[in-house]
């Protein structure tokens, strides 16, 4: 796979993008996403974000279960910078997109490519690419919660590992990984800062376990 690490600076984010819909997919700034593309429109995509910018915009259909070709979208996505990259021999991408920066769509714009492009700002969301302020992430609220839901779902974790993770990154990766659904996933987009990401993610830890069988009696 090849490395294509590398810095951007927040003015040299393009104002135009592509965008890849995707329900329930979730990138946040400074994680990581892992994708596979094999229909054609995005292998066209990848090979020109790959060629030039090397930035895809995550955005989310309206409509989780929409089949169109061009759906409506939530009109805030997260700007990602392609990392990795491997081709196949058949012709579908590996690739690796490190979330950069938030974006509000400001509109779709006609483009001869066969994969849509946005018009985007990112002024609301300067923040995102500065140092994350934690201080108002509810650690002791946060993983009781998340050990009830781990033992429930029958995870095995390491917890003296995981507790050692930053709480940046923790909230993060809860944040992208749990089977939250696609408007929850949108919620914690949304979120104003770590502090908000962080209780949105508890809450929804908390009713997982509520609303599966047996849950309440693992909710202390």
């Amino acid at each position: 796979m090849t490395d294509l690490s590398g810095e951007i600076k927040f003015e040299d984010l393009p104002r135009v993008i592509p965008i890849f819909p995707l329900a329930g997919a979730l990138l946040l700034p400074g994680g990581n996403l892992p994708l596979h593309i094999f229909e054609p429109r995005y292998r066209e995509m990848v090979r020109d974000a790959v060629a030039t910018t090397r930035v895809i915009g995550m955005i989310q259909p309206r409509d989780p279960k929409t089949r169109s070709e061009a759906p409506d979208l939530y009109p805030i996505g997260c700007a990602g910078r392609v990392t990795e990259f491997r081709e196949t021999e058949d012709g579908r991408y590996y690739l690796t997109l490190i979330g950069v920066c938030r974006f509000n769509v400001i509109e779709e714009i006609k483009a001869d490519t066969s994969y849509r492009q946005t018009l985007v700002s990112y002024a609301k969301y300067r923040s995102d690419m500065q140092p994350v302020d934690t201080r108002h992430v509810d650690r002791d609220k946060l993983m009781p919660a998340l050990r009830s839901f781990l033992k429930l779902y029958k995870v095995d974790v390491d917890w003296e590992t995981l507790e050692g993770v930053p709480d940046e990154a923790l909230v993060r990766s809860l944040a992208m990984t749990c089977p939250f659904e696609p408007n929850e996933k949108q919620a914690l987009l949304e979120a104003a800062d770590a502090g908000a990401r962080s209780r949105l993610v508890t809450s929804l830890i908390e009713m997982a376990v509520l609303h599966r069988p047996g849950g309440q009696e693992r909710v202390q």
